[in-house]
């Protein structure tokens, strides 16, 4: 579960880059690298378990798949927040400067 879902949430994000020239100017590209680096490191997380495991790993515990479902919710989760930092950090847009001035 945790492949499939920072899979998807970087295939989404990689479609809404190349999609959008806006979103290539609010760092979607960094939010997708993000996804991409998490896939691959379960990605290789899922092959050792498949070679010490062998053919057990095709029949997980309903138990350990709602682990792995809240896991890689979490990763996903933690990489859109680490996305929204480096937003407010960089300001593509300036609203946060605009609302400090206002301040």
């Amino acid at each position: 579960m945790t492949l499939l879902l920072s899979t998807f949430a970087a295939i989404a994000a990689t479609v809404v880059w190349y999609l959008s020239d806006r979103a290539r100017k609010m760092y979607v590209g960094t939010l997708a690298l993000i996804y991409w680096g998490a896939s691959l490191m379960w990605l290789v997380d899922a092959a050792s378990e498949l070679l010490e495991l062998g053919a057990e790993y095709f029949t997980p515990a309903v138990e350990d798949m709602r682990n792995d479902a809240f896991l890689g919710g979490s990763v996903v989760v933690l990489g859109l927040v680490i996305w929204l930092v480096v937003l407010i950090v960089k300001d593509p847009l300036g609203t946060v400067r605009a609302a400090v001035r206002r301040l």
